[in-house]
């Protein structure tokens, strides 16, 4: 039988696929992919796969729990996690723009890919011994083997192992650690005493192994070993050119992630780029600076788009911060609905910045707030959520993760409760967007708030994200230039979102700087980021809790990112302050959520909380300036 591949003069269908993709190379994925010949190379799943809106999220293989909350596990069922159950009134995830992926039709044993803006990226054929990705199970390290969720990889080592490679107990004056650790060093007088005060700071020394620049490395050898999607933990470290920071003689450890993140060097060379050659105000300029600036400005709410996973980039508004985005949908979404009586529902888990707006509009509008109460553990009561919503809730303002527990709130349940009684719903990823892959679109979320400076981006620029329709009938924030169309002195016309809210000249630069730091996380992959400091995060809660009179603060078990704590004994600063002369930074106080310390009956805590380039090693140096306190 003739057909038409074996016509005369008629190209193969490989062919045909090989010209269509040389012919439009913009065009997202390949239109058509050619037969691959058998040579082990590995085919890499669709830009496009449904189920997540994540390039290469494998829907078979994974349930659509849509904001990938990390897994709700106790240090106790390290290899056991419990998953959070599907919630089957989110819908199917509309296809999102991936049209920066540039992901082949196959990859050589060995290469890295790039997955496109929203990261998961692979490193197929890694050697043995690192974190892996795997395309067929993302998430594919120390789990059971027969949790859908957490496949087991035999090639891959568990964190546990990595862990305990080097390590071991707090030297003794006379010893020194496995880790490579130099003993604290102390005086006769104080080792008379046990040991139990230290004077000056003392070097905690280190495994350090030589940088590419030359000098001591801020990591050790072994996260050489520890494998990050793309990239192993010693290579992200260096990424962070402030990590190699002396502070009081010893490396910086910086563990105040929760207040603000650093930066990459990516991050500092794209602003330095900016500064050298695309410097100009945006929209309206005819010269070629202008339009140089107006790309890259609008390139990062491109970044933005693709990596929440939101429909368009119109949906995407750039201001100063977590703060000034739920101010902005307090005054100008919500409260234009609001009359006396009528109420808004918030959690107790809240920072100020979720409280303070709202009291602030209903005070001036009569309106009433609802407060989510939570349990002994720090997680909330969501059969008492439920019972606060009447006739009159207008809308509910939630964090995602706790900035002082680290609790990680049912988001999903959240909204899809919300939604079944026809109210609109804010999430505030400030403390999740840098730990936990988020897809607004398969969350349904109306509204979701972040910023850059807790994402390793420049401060003074974060987002708001909502739906067009909600962002369509919410009236302007500020007035100024940039949000208009036209201007009488009868009447303003104002320009559609984002538009509508970024009245006059915004944080252009910081608003690039962000869109690298994404490119950034993205190159990693965000599952990644977030399965290696869930790892990380267990190890250190098994670590502090070896510390004598130390009580940690926020135990539930879906928790990311916050260890505080109390330490019998000592004051919060006394803490901070010799944490501090050994290189080891953490936060101190109330971190601006004091309704949630005063109902577990505290005014204040220590906050150490983690990051992507946190290590074993800072653990280990956070755990052993501890118990030099016992």
């Amino acid at each position: 039988m003739t057909t038409i591949e074996n016509l005369a003069g008629v190209p193969s269908a490989e062919q045909l696929a090989s010209l269509a993709n040389e012919l439009f190379p913009d065009l997202t994925g390949s239109i058509l992919t050619p037969a691959v010949a058998d040579t082990g190379a590995v085919p890499v799943p669709e830009v496009n796969a449904p189920g997540y809106g994540l390039p290469g999220a494998n829907p078979e293989v994974l349930s659509p729990v849509s904001s990938y909350a990390p897994l709700a596990q106790s240090p106790e069922a390290h290899s056991d996690p419990v998953i959070p159950p599907e919630v089957s009134s989110i819908g199917a995830v509309p296809e999102v723009n991936t049209s920066q992926a540039n992901v082949p039709s196959a990859v050589p044993t060995g290469a890295p890919v790039s997955a496109g803006s929203y990261g998961n990226t692979p490193d197929v054929g890694s050697a043995a011994g690192g974190y892996e990705f795997d395309w067929e199970h993302p998430f594919a390290y120390g789990g059971s083997s027969t949790d859908p969720y957490l496949q087991t990889v035999e090639s891959a080592a568990a964190p546990e192992a990595v862990f305990a490679a080097q390590r071991s107990d707090v030297p003794t004056v006379s010893e020194t650690n496995s880790a490579g650790y130099a003993p604290v060093v102390m005086s006769q007088s104080q080792a008379a005493e046990g040991g139990k005060k230290i004077d000056a700071p003392t070097s905690l020394g280190g495994d350090s192994v030589a940088k590419d620049k030359g000098g001591d490395a801020p990591y050790s050898s072994r996260d050489e070993s520890i494998r990050i999607g793309s990239k192993t933990l010693a290579q992200i470290r260096s990424d962070f050119p402030i990590l190699s920071e002396k502070i009081n003689g010893n490396p910086l450890v910086w563990l105040d992630n929760g207040a603000t993140t650093q930066r990459p060097q990516a991050v500092i060379d794209r602003l330095k780029y900016y500064y050298e050659h695309e410097n100009s105000n945006v929209h309206r300029g005819a010269h070629s600076l202008a339009a140089r600036s107006t790309d890259a400005y609008e390139n990062a709410r491109d970044i933005v788009r693709d990596f929440i996973g939101a429909p368009s980039s119109e949906e995407i508004i750039f201001v100063r911060g977590t703060t000034e985005a739920i101010n902005l949908v307090a005054n100008a979404y919500v409260k234009p609905t609001l009359a006396p009586g009528d109420e808004i529902i918030v959690s107790i888990l809240e920072h100020h910045a979720n409280i303070v707006p709202w009291q602030l509009v209903a005070q001036e509008t009569g309106a009433v707030i609802k407060v989510i109460p939570c349990d002994e553990t720090g997680q909330l009561l969501m059969h008492e959520y439920e019972k606060l919503f009447t006739e009159r809730t207008k809308f509910v303002s939630v964090t995602h993760v706790s900035n002082v527990l680290g609790t990680v709130t049912p988001v999903e349940e959240l909204i899809a409760t919300a939604h079944r009684h026809g109210v609109r719903i804010l999430i505030d990823g400030a403390q999740s967007v840098a730990h936990i892959p988020v897809n607004v679109s398969a969350l349904d979320a109306d509204f979701f708030v972040f910023s850059g400076h807790k994402i390793f981006a420049p401060t003074g620029i974060g987002v708001v994200y909502g739906k067009k329709e909600l962002l369509e009938a919410a009236r302007p924030y500020h007035g100024g230039g940039n949000m208009i169309a036209d201007v009488t002195f009868e009447r303003t016309i104002y320009n559609p979102a984002p538009n509508k809210f970024e009245a006059g000249t915004g944080s252009i630069a910081d608003a690039v700087g962000l869109g690298a730091a994404l490119t950034y996380l993205s190159q990693i992959g965000m599952p990644c980021v977030y399965r290696w400091e869930h790892e990380l995060l267990q190890y250190a809660l098994k670590e502090m809790k070896t510390v004598k009179g130390l009580h940690l603060v926020g135990t539930a078990l879906n928790k990311a990112s916050a260890l505080a704590f109390k330490l019998d004994g000592y004051s919060d600063e006394e803490v901070g302050k010799r944490l501090d002369a050994y290189g080891i930074a953490v936060r101190t106080g109330h971190h601006c959520a004091q309704p949630v310390l005063r109902h577990f009956g505290l005014e204040s805590t220590v906050r150490p909380t983690l990051a992507i380039y946190n290590s074993p090693d800072d653990i280990d140096a956070l755990v052993k300036v501890l118990k030099t306190f016992a």
